[in-house]
Formats: structure tokens, sequence, C-alpha cells
């Protein structure tokens, strides 16, 4: 009885270490996909921001 308990205690918690990896794949999968939308949306605004920037910089320097 202890022996089966203990095996059942033992496959509980190699059960556990595959769901939290596969957690893990699907945050880091999330927050990927995150990264990329908010780039693709904001990418042209921080260039034209940067461009301004970097002119006015010119301007002030030159």
């Amino acid at each position: 009885m202890t022996t089966t308990l203990f095996m059942l205690k033992q496959r509980h918690e190699d059960n556990d270490k595959g769901a939290t990896l596969v957690e893990y794949a699907l945050l880091v999968g999330l927050i990927a996909l995150a990264v990329i939308v908010g780039v693709t949306a904001f990418g042209n605004q921080v260039n034209t921001f940067f461009n301004g920037l970097a002119a006015k910089l010119g301007i002030v320097a030159g």
C-alpha cells in the first residue's frame, strides 16, 4: 500500500514538471507574440519620432 501511494505521488510530481514546461513555453510564446505585435504597430511611429529628433539635433549641431 505504501509503495503504491509513493508511486502515485511520484507519477503526479513528474506530470507537474511536464505541465510546468508547457506553461512556460506558452508564456514565452505569448510574450513573443505581444512584442511582435507591438513592434509592428508602433515601429513606424517610433522611427518617425527618432528621425525627427535626429533632424533637429542635426540643425542644432550644424
